[in-house]
């Protein structure tokens, strides 16, 4: 007999004693030893095997060898050897003999053995014992029979005498094989590495000839192995459970957590440890050991208070667990979205994400830490943004954040992430060295160049300006070229040292002199520079002057608010230099004052000429008029009294502003200047227009002056006085040269000057008068004259004279009530308000004459073969005398035409009118007088 100090005897009998008494019992040792060999426990044999060697280590980390002899699984471990306690434990499938600060030593879970054999044996220091399905069965035969040979294994229990452990060992459990050895070896090297990690009672475990160490330092285990090494962060808090949660958790006051996380390689697939390996899965980066209340089974846990609570303080601990890794790996353990994998994952995970949302963990931009619920990450990966915005955006987490890398970690626990939009929002008001801004748009550039989103976000982006403001938006900027002068405060310019080229993507423009002279700020200013001189006026003249030295002057510049002589500030253009010969030659009252003589001093003359600052006249050109609107006097009406509207303006200004005694002077300072000269003489221009008709000589407007040469002028126009000037000058200035009819007022001017009795006309020049007044008579409207110039000479009254429109009458009228011109005498008869001759004369012939035909009168006959006339086929009644009857007095005529027959006297004189009449040629009349006369050629040559 063995010798037995468990006295496993005992054990025996009252388990015997039991089943003889009640069958049923029997039945139902059978039954649970069944379930926990095929349920529970069927693949748990190293766990439990791994959970005695931890458990009897003790305080001091043990060893576990696990090997194959004679058919044998061997687990050989070191510490506390076998007790009758632990014995009595292996032989109740309902009792343990577990400590509450231990995993479990040769407790229920020992029947996981049965999975490989049915006479496990168990040989320690101590002493040791054995189990075998064929002795109960010869124990029990009657019992066994009626189950078909199925007995429970682990009930009955004997004593053995081995003793023949393997040095430095303290307990050997010796398992006869039933199933593959060499491969059951195998599945427990699989599982050795998470055994090491879940159990810290173990230090080494041997499987066959391979070895597996498991150190600890400073919260980082390292299990080493064949296949090399692998690292694990681990946190471990532990505690008291409540009293009210003691009851149905083993009588273990204590709990106890465990985080590990694996730091080489993501942990996947990995189940709940509870503290050794449960069905539970779970989704989290980290693997939790912890002493939770599970099933008979081990398998899974049983969910209530007692594991809500030990599942709260693990939640609650897991931010610890993240603090103790680099800033930059803490993501790593952020459980990411997705489905629970059971419900303590979902139960964990809530409470994971809770718990890290609420602790201070993730590093800020600028070094400190703040919690996941205070915090912003960048959208953009930009560390550069992130250093710039570090003191703006409260809460804004390191720019290694930004990366992809720890975007879903961060959507998980519901960290906002900042648009371009919203860092452009944050920016608003914020101050800062112009350089720093620069920095920023430098920072925010690679966003603009691929994301046309972000650029219109950025649209809003504020701007340092040169004299020290802040703008919230680059459109309207002006970004400055090298070469544009500092001195430009008070317009929208970007500080030089905030300058950079995003602006000018963002609606900024690039301004030299001429592109920041022509902005609509400056335009803007100077428009409104009169306003409030006193405020802003000193600056924005120098800043103006100091652009237009760079880029020359505009024409809108004449609105600059500049000081006069009297430090009163005025527009530009109504401003002379304090030496301009123009001041000489206008109205005392003249609304051009002097500009201010320090002024004058300070700039080159060109730039404030370039303003609008008067040198001398002004000129306006504009080459696409479209109405009178060119601030030029009278211009309304030069623009009217034009055929078509003129398709240019050069003009110059302020003519009306010109002293009339100091027109000679004006015109000369016109004819000194090549530009207000070419205005003076421009073809059918507003200046020469203007002048003709407004400038005066003596009083007396230059269009009634004529130069002395012009003498087919003669008594018409009166000779210019000597002012000084050339001829051209003058001419070009209006004073008249020649016989012109423009318009109504030199209809209405040399209607005077005829009807002046004072004047002395030329018959030829009244004659040339009234053919031009004829030719422009359609276009105009006069007022009739009252005295008219006849063929006397004289000025008449116009109310006995008629306008002779048919030449034989003259023979019937006297002189001075007859006004003639070459040709249109209606078109002359209805502008003066004259009645035509044929209206009011209506002569009879007195006796009869010959009729001939004209070929018959030989004479004739050779005169117009001489000039090729066709002889007309009209006859002519020829007189002796012909003598006209009209109003009662008879009339001596060479010639008249009664109805359409000519009348002639037997002269070459009568003759020749009644042919050129009959024949069209009254032009000819005279040659053909002449002709008659003599028809000869030597007369037609001579």
């Amino acid at each position: 007999m063995s010798r037995d100090p468990f006295g496993t005897e005992a054990l025996r009998d009252s388990v015997l004693a039991a089943w003889r008494g009640s069958p049923t019992r029997f039945r139902e040792d059978a039954n649970a030893e069944e379930d926990l060999r095929l349920g529970g426990y069927r693949d748990r044999l190293l766990v439990e095997l791994a959970q005695n060697a931890s458990d009897a280590a003790g305080g001091s980390p043990g060893v576990l060898r696990l090997s194959v002899v004679d058919g044998e699984l061997r687990a050989a471990n070191t510490g506390a050897p076998l007790t009758a306690a632990g014995v009595a434990a292996l032989a109740s499938l309902r009792a343990s003999a577990k400590s509450a600060d231990t995993v479990g030593q040769f407790g229920v879970g020992f029947a996981a053995v049965l999975a490989v054999t049915d006479a496990p044996r168990v040989v320690s220091t101590s002493g040791g014992v054995l189990f075998s399905a064929a002795r109960t069965r010869q124990a029990v035969p009657e019992l066994a029979s009626a189950r078909g040979g199925d007995v429970p294994v682990l009930r009955m229990v004997w004593p053995t005498d081995e003793a023949d452990l393997p040095p430095g060992f303290d307990t050997e459990v010796r398992l006869p094989l039933k199933v593959d050895g060499s491969a059951l070896l195998a599945e427990f090297a699989r599982q050795v590495p998470d055994l090491l990690l879940a159990l810290p009672g173990l230090r080494r475990v041997e499987v066959g000839s391979d070895v597996w160490e498991r150190a600890e330092d400073d919260g980082v285990v390292v299990l080493t192995g064949p296949s090399g090494s692998a690292r694990w962060r681990v946190l471990r808090v532990a505690g008291e459970l409540p009293p009210s949660l003691v009851q149905g958790v083993e009588a273990r006051p204590q709990w106890h957590v465990c985080w590990a996380w694996p730091m080489d390689e993501p942990l996947t697939g990995d189940v709940l440890h509870a503290p050794t390996p449960t069905d539970e899965k779970m989704s989290l980066p980290a693997r939790l050991i912890a002493t939770l209340p599970v099933e008979p089974s081990r398998r899974r846990v049983l969910v209530g208070p007692a594991a809500s609570f030990v599942l709260d303080r693990a939640a609650a601990a897991y931010p610890d667990l993240v603090t103790a890794l680099p800033a930059v790996e803490r993501t790593a353990l952020v459980p990411l979205p997705g489905f629970p994998l059971s419900e303590v994952d979902g139960l964990l995970r809530d409470g994971v994400l809770a718990a890290l949302r609420k602790a201070s963990w993730l590093p800020l931009a600028s070094g400190e830490w703040t919690a996941p619920a205070s915090a912003k990450v960048l959208d953009a990966p930009s560390e550069e943004l992130v250093e710039l915005l570090e003191d703006v955006v409260p809460g804004l987490l390191d720019a290694e954040l930004t990366l992809p890398a720890h975007a879903k970690a961060l959507a998980a626990l519901e960290v906002p992430r900042m648009s371009v939009g919203e860092v452009v929002e944050a920016l608003a008001g914020v101050g800062g060295d112009p350089d720093w801004w620069r920095q920023v748009y430098q920072a925010l550039s690679p966003l603009a160049d691929v994301d046309s989103t972000a650029r219109e976000e950025m649209a809003a982006l504020p701007v340092p300006l040169a004299d020290g403001r802040l703008v919230s938006s680059p459109r309207g900027v002006l970004v400055l070229s090298s070469d544009t002068p500092p001195d430009l405060s008070g317009l929208r310019i970007a500080h030089p040292d905030a300058a950079h080229p995003l602006l000018l993507r963002l609606g900024a423009t690039e301004a030299g002199p001429a592109e920041l002279l022509d902005s609509d700020a400056v335009r803007e200013s100077v428009h409104r520079s009169l306003d409030d001189p006193a405020m802003d006026g000193p600056e924005l003249v120098r800043t103006v002057l100091s652009l237009v030295a760079r880029a020359g002057g505009r024409p809108w510049l004449g609105e600059l608010a500049l000081p006069d002589e009297s430090g009163e500030w005025r527009r530009a253009d109504e401003l002379a230099f304090p030496d301009s010969a123009l001041l000489s030659v206008l109205e005392e009252d003249a609304p051009i004052g002097t500009l201010s003589a320090e002024l004058a001093a300070a700039w080159p003359r060109e730039v404030l000429a370039g303003v609008g600052v008067l040198d001398g006249f002004t000129v306006v050109e504009d080459d696409a008029p479209t109405e009178p609107d060119h601030d030029l006097a009278d211009e309304g009406y030069w623009w009217d009294g034009a055929d078509e509207p003129p398709t240019r303006v050069r003009g110059i200004r302020d003519l009306d502003l010109v002293a009339r005694d100091k027109w000679p002077q004006a015109l000369g300072l016109m004819a000194g200047d090549p530009v207000t000269w070419r205005a003076v003489t421009e073809p059918d221009g507003y200046t020469g227009w203007w002048l003709a008709r407004y400038a005066t000589f003596d009083g007396v407007p230059l269009g009634s002056w004529r130069l002395a040469d012009a003498e087919g002028l003669d008594g018409l126009y009166d000779v210019v006085p000597d002012v000084g000037l050339p001829a051209h000058v003058l001419a070009a200035a209006g004073v008249r040269t020649s016989l012109e009819v423009v318009d109504e007022d030199d209809v209405n001017d040399l209607l005077a000057r005829l009807g002046d009795p004072e004047r002395k006309l030329a018959d030829a020049l009244v004659l040339r008068v009234h053919a031009a007044l004829a030719e422009v008579a359609d276009s105009v409207g006069v007022e009739p004259p009252d005295r008219v110039r006849v063929l006397t000479g004289e000025a008449v009254p116009a109310d006995d004279v008629v306008v002779l429109d048919l030449p034989w009458l003259l023979g019937v009228l006297p002189g001075n009530q007859v006004l003639a011109a070459e040709g249109s005498a209606e078109v002359l008869a209805e502008l003066l308000a004259l009645p035509l001759a044929s209206e009011e004369i209506t002569g009879e012939v007195d006796g009869d004459g010959d009729e001939v035909v004209w070929s018959e009168l030989g004479a004739v006959r050779l005169a117009c073969d001489l000039l090729g006339v066709d002889l007309p086929t009209t006859p002519v009644v020829v007189h002796d005398d012909l003598v006209v009857e009209f109003e009662g007095e008879r009339h001596e005529v060479s010639w008249w035409v009664a109805g359409e027959v000519p009348h002639a006297t037997d002269t070459p004189e009568g003759l020749a009118r009644a042919l050129a009449w009959s024949t069209n040629r009254w032009p000819d009349r005279h040659t053909f007088a002449a002709l008659i006369t003599d028809p000869t050629p030597t007369v037609l040559l001579g």
